[in-house]
């Protein structure tokens, strides 16, 4: 019987029950794409804590890359402040209770360690926000309220969108938003971001998406993808375009005051879209969504190459 969450031990649910407790939770959510969320706006929205986290049958494919990065580059995918283990802990605490309260069929409390599907991770020993990014599909990035702005203090970010941890990593808010359109400092919207995050209460969860469009559909994309507002047009058939969603939520952690985004990565071929009922719609409106960009907006998303091929590819989607 599927094991809720307690302290001491108790049966976990087995591999192949897991396995079909699995569910692809995010098909019944909103696209970025369908236009309700737009690039280069906040676009934050309420968020139900049930949902905080949302794993899927693709969980063990992406923890397992998460292992080997971080055998193989631990200081490209994480790095922390001294002076935030407490905010860390904090952050692990609540995820070890909410996922075998929210997800029995994946995880299983036991004592000092979490059972997922047969395998085995302790709550202690290695750096606590690592233990946590080893749980779940998401990055972790903890910011921290200081004297010139909130700064990133440390994080776990396996799959980044076209940037590195090293930009990043130990920058204010608006250092780090800076070469975004319309989002440098002393813009309406980096006063905005600012104040949201001084208000935002510890009982309050809100959630963003964000889409880019790739010609790899790998989920560790450290490169740029910024080009020229004048890059000359490139052909990219339908097997090279790959949707990457973005799915960002914040939440201010009760003891520390700190600021935890998670980020979840989904990346798909654009033909994903030509087996939804809705493709019509959904493509129409990405078409939508990349004739708004501006010239530098398309630039800095790497777009402005790309513009040609995504209207063949999308209108082929509308006309199946």
């Amino acid at each position: 019987m599927p094991c809720l969450w307690l302290t001491n031990s108790r049966n976990c649910p087995d591999k192949e029950q897991a396995a079909h407790g699995r569910a692809h939770r995010h098909q019944t959510r909103a696209h970025p794409y369908d236009g309700s969320s737009r690039p280069f706006t906040i676009g934050l929205a309420q968020l139900d804590p049930d949902h905080w986290i949302e794993p899927d049958d693709d969980l063990e494919t992406y923890l397992a890359e998460k292992r080997a990065l971080l055998e193989t580059a631990r200081a490209t995918v994480f790095a922390a402040e001294p002076g935030t283990e407490d905010a860390q802990r904090e952050l692990l605490d609540l995820l070890a209770d909410f996922l075998p309260r929210q997800h029995p069929s994946l995880y299983c409390r036991r004592n000092d360690a979490i059972e997922i599907a047969g395998r085995t991770v302790p709550l202690s020993g290695e750096a606590p926000l690592v233990t946590a990014g080893l749980l779940v599909q998401d990055d972790f990035a903890i910011m921290r309220r200081k004297e010139t702005g909130w700064h990133l203090v440390a994080a776990f970010i396996a799959f980044p969108s076209s940037w590195s941890l090293a930009e990043k990593y130990g920058r204010s808010m608006e250092d780090i938003h800076a070469p975004v359109p319309g989002f440098e400092a002393g813009t309406r919207n980096a006063e905005l971001i600012s104040r949201m995050f001084d208000n935002l209460s510890p009982g309050r969860f809100v959630e963003r998406f964000n889409w880019a469009i790739n010609s790899e559909g790998a989920l560790h994309l450290p490169k740029s993808k910024s080009e020229e507002m004048a890059a000359k047009a490139v052909m990219l058939t339908e097997d090279k375009i790959f949707l990457r969603v973005e799915r960002q939520t914040l939440r201010k952690l009760p003891t520390s005051g700190d600021i935890v985004f998670t980020i979840r990565i989904y990346s798909d071929p654009i033909t994903v879209l030509k087996g939804r009922p809705d493709r019509t719609t959904l493509a129409a409106s990405l078409a939508a969504q990349l004739e708004a960009l501006q010239p530098q907006e398309a630039a800095y998303k790497g777009l402005a190459s790309k513009k040609e091929a995504l209207f063949k590819a999308l209108r082929s989607i509308c006309d199946d």
